[in-house]
């Protein structure tokens, strides 16, 4: 059994070194003072040099699948804290496709992050009924988080009782190296800001025995995330881990590139800024070079083609009828306009509510057309494409604590026209 009171061999896995290439036992070595990006590097070329690296490769820049991931990935079986569980989040990368089977095949509730965050945070995956082994092994590939998912609002009431993640390197003692974007370190400190997970909720990782290494403890952010179960091929491990994990979005520490990169980040800031709670961004901070003062910055957040705020008003009205409470819009612009509708807005919200979140979205519209009583708004923009990053932006958004339905606008324009029967309108 392998030894050291951190390492605890699982009854009936068999403690074993595998083989390396050529037969050689020696596996990563680290230089004194190695950074985290000297740390990434030299075990994706030792995975790639000794044929440890499984499809897809080359490995580099990616959580590196291997030979045995599988194998890996079923002793989570063995684990008490997996038994115990009913909803676990399992990361999309490849070597974690076997914990995603496993959790699947155990009827337990699969939560998987979409990738790099860009439309949402969680996906559930749902099997068709009466799912087949085959059809089991299809829903935990990543086509199958795509074919057979469904969109996991941030208003759900998810509690993960178990998180696993990918690694590039890890250490006995929990230290983890990803692979240099945050993305795990920010899905945990999200899950924390909406209440999904407790301060003792276990995180496991699932590596290849040689992405096991000494980390020093000084590589280590307030960010990082931490793990309490290493799983390889061979071994468990008990880190016995008591660094604190992160207790929610580190506002200070995130930028606005990564603010407008993750469209459920901008959801998130706007609770908290709704909460009172200190949501000064990086960009903002005054020991950030050329910071720039919260109320002034946020006409810099817009860039390129995403550029989601106007105060244009030249969507004029040219004909306009309200003896039988309809309103015709027609445009002067040249093309129709693009419409997104917004449903699911909490009976006795005001319009005000609604504009106030779409400016602090910069997300505010050419009109608005308020349907209150049917609880649903419809927002006019200059093109498509505006309108869709519009809908990607605001994705999860609630009022009153009830998320809103939003997307692209079916059937309720025609050229640039729209019948609204019935209903008072407020416009912009």
């Amino acid at each position: 059994p392998a030894g050291g009171p951190r390492t605890g061999a699982v009854p009936g896995r068999h403690t074993r070194r595998l083989p390396r290439a050529g037969g050689m036992e020696a596996g990563v070595r680290l230089s004194a003072g190695a950074s985290k990006w000297d740390i990434r590097k030299k075990i994706w070329d030792y995975m790639e040099a000794n044929n440890l690296a499984d499809f897809p490769r080359p490995v580099h820049h990616r959580i590196p699948n291997f030979k045995g991931s599988h194998q890996a990935c079923d002793a989570v079986r063995e684990l008490e804290v997996f038994n115990r569980t009913s909803e676990i989040k399992v990361d999309p990368d490849k070597p974690l496709e076997g914990v995603r089977l496993v959790t699947l095949q155990a009827r337990k509730t699969l939560l998987v992050p979409t990738p790099r965050l860009r439309s949402g945070l969680f996906n559930k995956i749902v099997p068709p009924p009466g799912a087949t082994k085959e059809i089991l092994r299809i829903c935990a590939t990543s086509q199958g988080v795509k074919d057979y998912s469904v969109p996991i609002g941030l208003d759900a009431k998810v509690q993960v009782d178990l998180v696993v993640v990918g690694s590039v390197a890890v250490s006995e003692k929990g230290w983890r190296i990803g692979k240099g974007e945050g993305f795990a370190d920010m899905e945990y400190a999200m899950m924390v800001s909406m209440g999904a997970i407790r301060e003792d909720t276990p995180v496991v990782t699932i590596v290849h025995d040689c992405q096991v290494v000494d980390i020093t403890e000084e590589l280590l952010d307030d960010h990082d995330l931490t793990v309490d179960y290493i799983l390889t091929p061979t071994r468990t491990i008990k880190t016995g881990c008591k660094r604190p994990k992160p207790q929610g979005i580190i506002w200070h520490k995130i930028s606005y590139k990564m603010l407008e990169r993750i469209p459920i980040l901008k959801n998130l800031r706007y609770r908290e800024k709704q909460a009172g709670k200190d949501v000064i961004l990086k960009d903002e901070h005054p020991d950030f070079p050329n910071a720039r003062k919260p109320e002034d910055s946020d006409e810099n957040a817009k860039s390129g083609n995403t550029k989601l705020q106007t105060e244009s008003t030249s969507a004029q009205i040219e004909h306009r009828h309200v003896g039988n409470h309809s309103l015709s819009i027609k445009s002067e612009t040249h093309g129709a306009l693009a419409t997104v509708y917004v449903g699911n807005i909490p009976p006795g919200t005001r319009v005000s509510e609604l504009k106030s979140a779409l400016r602090e979205f910069h997300a505010s519209p050419l009109r608005l057309s308020w349907q209150g009583a049917q609880c649903r708004a419809f927002l006019d923009y200059t093109d498509k494409m505006t309108a869709e990053s519009v809908v990607s932006s605001l994705k999860g958004l609630s009022l009153r604590g009830q998320t809103l339905r939003v997307e692209m606008a079916k059937n309720q324009r025609n050229k640039g026209q729209v019948e609204i029967n019935g209903q008072r309108n407020e416009s912009e």
